[in-house]
């Protein structure tokens, strides 16, 4: 069983999670072509060469989607909507992708669902690839247009507005390590791309604001940064893996600076008058997302290029991912955020949750890691709560097993068994756990 909703505060949100790519079906729908399209059609890539093309048809199937959101009891929906989709070059406007989004607002409301919408879920349009993506500060102003577009269309029926979902992965897993969407391994793309998105947010910021909407956050990802043993150096190194993680984004979002541990490397390969950004990518916001999954160990490797580091293995049970099972990670974000960054902002856990082993047997999938994951994680956000940090929400991650990036359909985090042939979904444990702990009818 999980922690019931009268666990938590009076009107603590719980919700579900997902994004565009991951379960739309890009093929459809006038959609434009996208990085990950060919990031994904270079071999190697990601898993069997998969790619979004039908993922879950979403597109087709969210009547049923956002049925088995309500059945279960959740408050809120957090979706994405995809930027290549409604402006297949970046530019113009495809009514056919607007539509869309517009009948999934307006089923959620039916349904009695709060909308929470992401403008961008790392879909960028190939054209705006073409033009250095993210490396290029004119995406960021292009990226205030579309928001400009979905704001006006969506604006008055959407519950709460984030403009880009885990920077980290946008910019420094895609640029500098290269294993996302553009697959780049460059410091200087890296650290360019690392402000753009920044910017890009804090301009997406400016645009809702103009067109009158309120309810404005922003959703950054985390990982608990441990020294993988007790010597100095060790310490240093998850210090500075902290700053690049954990405190890049959210420090130029909530304080207008960037962390001075990097700035040594990151000052040669800035755009330049950067610092002049910093009053915007500071525009104030309503919340602050935490998206977190897993710590790291991480041990000094003065032998490899700058940063120096390495992660080494731990010993706590792992996910599908290889995921180290953390949760005091939560907690200490929770309160971390609270006390250096955010203050009383109310705060939402945007995602969290797990790949697990389970497979559908007769008709039944039985994911009891997942229940237990669940619940751990829940009760670090009460822990958070007993110190008087503003936690107002909470959303699983996911509502069904989708595209996990370059993982293709291997890794499964559904709430949902999704058979990938017939594109059949199927409950899982875990859900019926959480229609038990909100008090939906039994499924």
């Amino acid at each position: 069983m999980l922690p019931t909703r009268f666990d938590f505060p009076k009107n603590f949100i719980f919700g579900a999670a997902t994004s565009s790519y991951q379960i739309e079906g890009h093929q459809f729908g006038g959609a434009g072509s996208t990085h990950w399209d060919s990031f994904a059609s270079a071999p190697g890539n990601t898993a069997f060469g998969q790619n979004g093309a039908v993922a879950c048809d979403h597109y087709h199937r969210w009547p049923e989607d956002l049925d088995w959101i309500a059945a279960a009891g959740f408050d809120s929906y957090r979706f994405s909507t995809s930027w290549a989709r409604i402006m297949p070059d970046g530019r113009t406007l495809n009514p056919e992708g607007m539509d869309f989004y517009d009948r999934l607002v307006d089923g959620m409301l039916e349904r009695g669902l709060k909308p929470a919408l992401t403008l961008y879920h790392w879909e960028l349009p190939s054209a705006l690839s073409d033009k250095g993506g993210w490396q290029n500060r004119d995406t960021t102003a292009r990226f205030a247009d579309y928001t400009t577009h979905v704001a006006q269309k969506l604006g008055d029926r959407v519950w709460s507005w984030a403009p880009v979902n885990e920077p980290w992965c946008v910019a420094w897993l895609s640029h500098f390590l290269g294993h996302h969407a553009p697959g780049l391994r460059d410091i200087r793309a890296a650290v360019r791309a690392m402000h753009h998105i920044t910017l890009a947010h804090g301009r997406a910021v400016e645009a809702l604001r103009a067109a009158g909407r309120h309810t404005v956050g922003a959703v950054c990802n985390f990982e608990y940064s441990l020294p993988a043993d007790d010597t100095p150096s060790a310490a240093k190194a998850a210090q500075l893996y902290d700053a690049i993680y954990n405190r890049f984004f959210i420090g130029g979002m909530m304080k207008g600076r960037y962390p001075d541990l990097l700035m040594p490397v990151f000052e040669p390969h800035m755009p330049t008058n950067w610092q002049d950004d910093m009053s915007v990518i500071q525009s104030p916001l309503d919340w602050f997302g935490l998206n977190y999954y897993t710590c790291k160990r991480i041990a000094a490797d003065p032998d490899s290029v700058w940063p120096h580091l390495k992660e080494v293995n731990g010993h706590l049970p792992q996910t599908e991912m290889g995921w180290e099972i953390c949760p005091e990670g939560l907690s200490h974000f929770l309160i971390r955020t609270a006390a250096e960054y955010t203050g009383d902002l109310p705060l939402y856990v945007t995602e969290n949750g797990m790949a697990g082993p389970e497979r559908l047997i007769d008709g039944i999938c039985d994911d009891p890691e997942r229940i237990s994951y669940y619940h751990q994680h829940l009760d670090a956000v009460r822990h958070a709560i007993a110190q008087d940090v503003n936690v107002a929400g909470y959303y699983a991650w996911s509502l069904m097993d989708n595209y996990e990036w370059a993982f293709g359909y291997e890794k499964r985090f559904g709430l949902l068994h999704v058979d990938f042939d017939s594109l059949q979904r199927t409950p899982k444990a875990s859900y019926q756990a959480w229609a038990n702990a909100l008090g939906a009818q039994t499924c």
